[in-house]
């Protein structure tokens, strides 16, 4: 597995959060190449199951997401998240 082990800079606050989502009703934008705004920061959380979250610019070094390990999703990075199965999760925003 290769698992992503970074934290949210200190001082960040929550802004807003997508709902919680299915490999049913998985907003189509997270599957394709995006990127959030400068100065905002996301937080990839995944309550049950698990999937994977590709940098565009890394396209072949998938990281591993599930319930013990999110994701830290830096500002203005390109990158898009798979869906390997069964799985819940939410993306929370921070700035």
């Amino acid at each position: 597995m290769n698992y992503q082990n970074e934290k949210l800079p200190e001082g960040l606050e929550l802004a807003s959060s997508t709902p919680v989502m299915t490999e049913e009703t998985v907003l189509k934008g997270i599957l394709k190449n995006h990127k959030t705004s400068a100065g905002r920061y996301g937080y990839l959380v995944v309550e049950e199951g698990s999937l994977q979250f590709v940098w565009e610019d890394s396209p072949f070094e998938a990281l591993d997401a599930d319930v013990d390990h999110p994701i830290v999703i830096e500002p203005e990075r390109a990158h898009h998240v798979e869906i390997t199965g069964a799985v819940k999760f939410k993306v929370e925003f921070y700035s």
